[in-house]
């Protein structure tokens, strides 16, 4: 029911001593194994390896169920993300991508694979600045029919994305189609530079007449629509890492959103985008709480459906 196209790589996470362990990663992956882990089939449509760490995730994949879009691995090498975490539990990343799996899905293969009958169409992250990829999202987003919600994630990385003429380009079109647009305040910071972040969130979604999802780490999540900032609460939970926490948080909204049988006409009812925002919120906290991208399962989310 939910198509997800970007990257799946490996994690190298060094923390605050030095210590470094490796955990499945890429935020539409993670936002793939989300959605399924919650209950709702997804199709992750990327480059998965044939190399040793391409065999561990597509192992991943199939625990939980993630349908693999293309149908079969490729055999470029694995993309690595190397993650420092520093003393708050966030986490900064630099990428090694040229030539490696995730580079590897053009905007034929993405096209041929795409299921159509699929609801919802989710994109971002190093799907909007690597190369064929980001050709392979706009293609895709493109493509999308007037039935077909299409969420947005930037999920900024200045690392890569700071001075490329791609990335800008492809979140214009991307954005251009946009239903639903998820941004963090680092997101903001970098799209918006010198502008109060939550003036930027209400900027973009004057701009994009999407609704904006501001969300900011431990601070309120902001649900953002046409004269309307619905602003929720976000409950301290004791945080092991943050990372994949923004991906759980898309994941479980778009869960909610295909569980109570909301549609695109949908978006603008600010009550739904709401509910389906604060199930996320639950989702992402659960996620804080365990080192690595560990999203949670429905049985797991206090209050359930709710």
């Amino acid at each position: 029911m939910i198509t997800v196209l970007g990257e799946a790589l490996v994690d190298v996470i060094v923390d605050t001593d030095g210590e470094v362990t490796s955990v499945v990663g890429g935020a539409p992956l993670n936002t793939a194994r989300t959605i399924v882990r919650l209950g709702i089939p997804a199709t992750f449509l990327g480059g998965v390896s044939t190399d040793s760490f391409g065999r561990r995730i597509k192992r991943l994949l199939d625990d939980d169920g993630v349908t693999l879009g293309l149908g079969h691995q490729v055999p470029e090498p694995t993309t690595l993300a190397i993650a420092q975490i520093d003393e708050g539990g966030a986490a900064t990343y630099r990428f090694m991508m040229e030539g490696t799996s995730a580079a590897s899905v053009t905007p034929e293969m993405a096209l041929e694979h795409l299921s159509f009958d699929c609801k919802v169409i989710h994109v971002g992250t190093l799907g909007l600045v690597l190369q064929p990829l980001a050709d392979a999202s706009v293609a895709v987003v493109a493509a999308a029919n007037d039935e077909q919600l299409v969420m947005v994630d930037p999920n900024c990385r200045p690392s890569v994305m700071t001075g490329s003429p791609v990335f800008r380009s492809a979140l214009q079109a991307v954005l251009a189609r946009a239903d639903i647009v998820k941004v963090s305040g680092d997101d903001l910071e970098f799209l918006f530079p010198d502008v109060d972040t939550l003036d930027a969130a209400t900027m973009l979604q004057i701009e994009t007449g999407a609704v904006v999802l501001f969300t900011d780490g431990a601070n309120a999540v902001h649900v953002i629509d046409t004269d309307t900032d619905v602003v929720l609460d976000v409950p301290k939970v004791p945080v092991v890492d943050t990372v994949g926490a923004g991906d759980s948080f898309s994941g479980g909204f778009l869960a909610y959103w295909m569980h109570n049988g909301l549609t695109r006409d949908d978006v603008h009812d600010i009550d739904h985008a709401v509910a389906a925002a604060r199930f996320g919120i639950a989702v992402a906290g659960i996620t804080c709480q365990r080192p690595g991208a560990d999203p949670p399962r429905s049985d797991e989310i206090p209050g359930g459906w709710e």
